[in-house]
C-alpha cells in the first residue's frame, strides 16, 4: 500500500514509523530541518512542501496513493489537504482534527470535506480517560466484541493478592484470561507456572464484570473504591468532554477553570457540573475546596508542566488517583514515574487509532500496548481458517509462539477459551500478541 502522510509532527512520525516496514510511505512536511531528520531516521521518502497544495501533492504522485493521512497540528490544513486529494485521486483520506465541531459536521454528511475518515484527537483522549476512570487501578482499558469483552492492563502492587503467585494460582476468575505480562522492557507470555511479581504490568481479557472483580486483586484497597466524585482541572475541550461524560455516568463532577469567561461558558453548557473559577495549582484553593476528598482528579490543562504540577498537588492533598493529559507522549514514563497514576497522550491515542486502520489481515479492532510492544486484536474466524473446527490445544500449534487467545464470542455468547474449546467459523477471537508476531498472526487466522 502506498501511503502519504501530511505533517511530520509526533503523530505523523509515529504513523510513518509504524507503516514503514510494510508499506511505501511518503511524508510531506513544511519544515526542511524536519524533512532532513526523518530522511535519516525512517525508511520513508520525506518531501518538503505544503500538503494542502495541489502542486505538492502532484509532486509526490498523489494519484498513485492508496491512502492519504493528514495529521498536521492545524485542523483546517488537514481538511483542505483531504479535500484537495479527493479532487484528484481515489485515495482513502483520513483527517486528524482536534475540534469536535468539525467531527459533528463530518458525521452529518457522509464524506464531508472529501474526508472518508475523521479522527478527533480531543474526543478520543477524553474517551480513553473516561474508560480508565471507570475501572479503578487500570492503566489502560479497551472494549472488544461490542463491549462484551474488555481488555485491561494493571500494575501489580506489593502485598496485593496475586503478587508472588503463579498465573495458575491467581487464575480464580471465571471467563478471565491472563494474556500478557510486561516486566521492565520485556513482554512475557504467561504460562501456568509464570510467577507474577510486584511491579509487573499484567494484561487480562474477559467480561467487564469479571475484569472489575480482578482489579481488586492487583491494587491497594484505597484504589479499589468506586469512583463517585471527580475533579477535572482545566476547561479545555478534552476537560469539558471528560466532565460531560463522567456526569452522564452519574458521577459528581467539579471543573476547575481559571479563566472567568470560559468558566461561565462551561457552567452554562454543563448544568449538572459544578464549575469553580480558580487556579488548581494553588494549594490553599485545593485545601479550601476539599479537593483531596475526590476519588479522582483529571488534569487537562494546556501545558504538560502545569498538568504535572496540578496532579502532584492533588495527590499531596489526598486524592487517591491522578490522571494527567500529556501532549508530548515521550514524557508519559516521566509522569508515571514521579507519581501520576495514569498519563494519557492525545497524540499517542490518535496515532494508535490511525495505526489500527492501516493494519492488514482483517483485524476488526486493535489495541496497541506499551509503546507498540504488544497488541490485542479481534478477528472473525472464517471457514478457510486452519484453526476452525479444532480444539485450541491442537490449533494453537499453527499460531505464532507469542500469541494467547483471550476470549471467544459466538453469536451473543461469550466462550471462555480453554484447551478443549473448539473454535468454529464465525467465532470472534480476542487475542494478545507481541507486535513482532502480529503480522504472522493475520495469516494464521
Amino acid at each position: 500500500m502506498r501511503v502519504i502522510v501530511v505533517g511530520a509532527g509526533q503523530v505523523g512520525e509515529s504513523i510513518a514509523a509504524d507503516l514503514a516496514d510494510d508499506h511505501e510511505v511518503v511524508i510531506v512536511e513544511r519544515d526542511p530541518d524536519r524533512v532532513e531528520e526523518l530522511t535519516y531516521a525512517l525508511d520513508v521518502l520525506a518531501v518538503q512542501g505544503d500538503g494542502a497544495s495541489l502542486a505538492t501533492l502532484e509532486e509526490v504522485d498523489v494519484e498513485r496513493a492508496d491512502m492519504v493521512i493528514a495529521s498536521t497540528d492545524v485542523d483546517e490544513t488537514n481538511i483542505v489537504a483531504c479535500s484537495t486529494v479527493a479532487a484528484v485521486s481515489d485515495a482513502f483520506t483520513v483527517a486528524r482534527v482536534k475540534q469536535t465541531g468539525y467531527l459533528e459536521t463530518w458525521r452529518r454528511s457522509q464524506h464531508a470535506f472529501g474526508v472518508q475518515l475523521m479522527v478527533c484527537t480531543n474526543l478520543l483522549a477524553a474517551e480513553e480517560i473516561v474508560r480508565v476512570v471507570g475501572l479503578p487501578a487500570a492503566r489502560d482499558v479497551e472494549p472488544f466484541a461490542g463491549g462484551r469483552v474488555q481488555m485491561a492492563e494493571f500494575e501489580v502492587v506489593e502485598d496485593c493478592q496475586i503478587a508472588g503467585r503463579t498465573v495458575r494460582e491467581a487464575d480464580v476468575f471465571d471467563a478471565l484470561t491472563f494474556v500478557g505480562l510486561f516486566r521492565d522492557e520485556a513482554v512475557v507470555i504467561p504460562r501456568g507456572d509464570t510467577v507474577i511479581g510486584a511491579g509487573d504490568r499484567v494484561v487480562v481479557v474477559g467480561p467487564p464484570a469479571t475484569v472489575r472483580q480482578f482489579a481488586g486483586s492487583v491494587s491497594s484497597e484505597e484504589s479499589q473504591r468506586t469512583v463517585e466524585d471527580a475533579v477535572v482541572v482545566g476547561g479545555s475541550e478534552i476537560g469539558v468532554n471528560v466532565a460531560e461524560m463522567l456526569s452522564n455516568r452519574g458521577l459528581d463532577v467539579r471543573v476547575v477553570e481559571h479563566d472567568r469567561d470560559r468558566a461561565r461558558q462551561i457552567a452554562e453548557d454543563l448544568p449538572n457540573v459544578v464549575v469553580l473559577e480558580s487556579d488548581a495549582t494553588d494549594p490553599a484553593f485545593l485545601e479550601r475546596e476539599r479537593v483531596g476528598d475526590a476519588d479522582v482528579v483529571v488534569s487537562a490543562l494546556a501545558s504538560d508542566e502545569r498538568n504535572l504540577l496540578a496532579s502532584l498537588l492533588a495527590k499531596r492533598v489526598g486524592v487517591s488517583r491522578a490522571i494527567a493529559v500529556v501532549d508530548a507522549y515521550r514524557y508519559i514514563d516521566v509522569f508515571e514515574t514521579v507519581g501520576v497514576d495514569v498519563a494519557v497522550s492525545p497524540r499517542r491515542v490518535v496515532a494508535e487509532e490511525i495505526a489500527r486502520l492501516t493494519r492488514e489481515g482483517g483485524a476488526e479492532n486493535v489495541a496497541i500496548l506499551e509503546d507498540n510492544r504488544a497488541e490485542v486484536m479481534e478477528f472473525e474466524v472464517n471457514r478457510d481458517s486452519p484453526i476452525q473446527g479444532r480444539p485450541i490445544r491442537e490449533s494453537v500449534q499453527d499460531l505464532p509462539d507469542d500469541v494467547v487467545i483471550g476470549a471467544i464470542t459466538r453469536d451473543d455468547d461469550l466462550v471462555a477459551p480453554r484447551g478443549d474449546t473448539v473454535v468454529e467459523a464465525g467465532d470472534h477471537l480476542v487475542v494478545f500478541t507481541t507486535t513482532e508476531a502480529a503480522d504472522r498472526l493475520t495469516t494464521s487466522v
